[in-house]
């Protein structure tokens, strides 16, 4: 028995539904002859705005495409634009809004397993790279997420720790100087890098600088940093670091079993930092016969094992040994204190260079205004900078330093921010001239 709503049904019997996008049942199927072009010419060069569509052909429905499907007039996706050539579209072009043979239909989502036969990822037509050309390599694809890192100090660090890491302000403009600041200390050197540091006035932060420079690019570079003492008159370099032996340069110089690097560091003494320092003479009658053979005799040795030597002259210019550290230095730091008597021996000492055939090094200076005191001068620094940037490279202020006044061991954990930050200052304009050095060194002969 049947129910009264099935029997409805029946009699009306199945419904007819005419296939998607196909002419309501019992009208024969519309064939449209194929329209002529319309003479139009489409300009050279890329596609500018939305190309107009035409009717939607048949077995294509009507309506917005579905997103992520190939739009009407556009490559699909990993396709070039390509400039449309002038003239009328060749007999079986794909007319505007039409889907390419083989291709999705506007509306269709396509997976691996669906895509037509005999058109694979890559080919074109797909999804992939266009193999007209050659495929990109990974350099130019971001493989990566790039993580912002955390900022390094003040109210930005604060925040980003709160928020536990959601918030990120950035860096401030101070830490990203200090950022550029420590990728010009670690430029890279090629073999070694000698730096003479002088003075004609006592007194002025000669040996406190050698210590701190040295200390800084020891610090922040991973490479070897060594200060070697040439005072001719009792030399205090070795009493700024912890001592770890009483050798000097007498007694590297008698050892004639160096090969190895260890072999070196049993006549120096390292500080925390790691910076090396190799100690002069201290019987002033031995120290005085330190000549500029000697000198070179112990460049020979210590350019073998390390980058970066720094030497710590004396107050004299006229000693013997002075002619072998001018001889073999890269570059040259001029101390000074920001007073008239110490702005004048810093000129004199740069025309005593000028007329001893070292204008190359007068050139390439960097003089360094060292405070001995606390409190701002009563010279003008500015205008004693811009006298010395006249004649030199560049010119770099130490603030006056609790720790520095001591005299005593130089530790950089200690030192104020303002004294950090001007030895990494310092440094990063030496090491400015690292890549310019056109010194090439001879090979060593044992």
């Amino acid at each position: 028995m049947q129910r009264p709503w099935e029997q409805s049904a029946t009699a009306a019997g199945p419904e007819t539904r005419p296939p998607f996008g196909g002419p309501p049942p019992g009208q024969p199927p519309q064939h449209r002859p194929p329209q002529p072009p319309t003479g139009e010419t489409q300009q050279n060069g890329p596609f500018q705005g939305t190309p107009q569509q035409g009717r939607p052909q048949q077995g294509q429905p009507q309506g917005p495409p579905h997103q992520g499907a190939p739009q009407p007039g556009r490559p699909p996706y990993g396709q070039p634009t390509f400039a449309p050539q002038s003239g009328h579209p060749g007999p079986g072009a794909p007319q505007p809004g039409q889907p390419r043979a083989g291709q999705p239909q506007s509306g269709q989502h396509v997976t691996g397993s669906q895509r037509p036969a005999g058109d694979p990822w890559g080919q074109p037509g797909g999804f992939g790279h266009d193999q007209s050309g050659p495929p990109p390599s990974l350099d130019e694809v971001a493989l990566l997420r790039k993580a912002r890192r955390a900022p390094a100090s003040g109210w930005r660090r604060a925040v980003h720790r709160m928020s536990a890491g959601t918030i990120n302000p950035g860096d401030s403009p101070d830490d990203l100087y200090y950022q550029q600041l420590l990728e010009r200390v670690n430029r890279p050197v090629r073999g070694d890098y000698r730096i003479a540091v002088l003075s004609l006035k006592g007194g002025v932060g000669k040996t406190t600088t050698t210590v701190g420079l040295g200390s800084t690019f020891a610090a922040l570079r991973g490479d070897r940093v060594i200060a070697v003492d040439a005072n001719p008159d009792l030399g205090t370099l070795a009493q700024r670091i912890p001592q770890q032996t009483r050798s000097t340069v007498r007694d590297l110089l008698a050892d004639t079993s160096i090969y190895r690097y260890s072999d070196v560091r049993a006549h120096t003494s390292q500080a925390p930092s790691r910076l090396e320092v190799l100690a002069s003479e201290r019987d002033p009658a031995v120290a005085e016969a330190f000549s500029a053979d000697d000198y070179r005799g112990v460049m020979a040795v210590l350019q073998r094992f390390y980058n970066i030597i720094i030497t710590d002259c004396g107050t004299g210019l006229s000693h013997s040994a002075m002619n072998g550290v001018l001889d073999f230095a890269d570059a040259l730091i001029l101390v000074s204190s920001p007073a008239i008597d110490g702005a004048r021996s810093a000129g004199a000492t740069l025309d005593w260079l000028q007329a001893h055939g070292y204008a190359h090094l007068v050139s390439r200076a960097v003089v360094v205004l060292s405070s001995s005191r606390p409190g701002s001068s009563t010279i003008d620094t500015n205008q004693l900078a811009q006298h010395f940037l006249t004649r030199c490279r560049a010119v770099q202020s130490i603030p006056f330093d609790d720790h520095l006044s001591e005299g005593a061991e130089v530790d950089l954990e200690l030192l104020s921010r303002d004294a950090r930050r001007a030895f990494v200052e310092l440094a990063a304009v030496v090491a400015d001239d690292f890549t310019t050095s056109s010194r090439r060194e001879e090979p060593f002969q044992p």
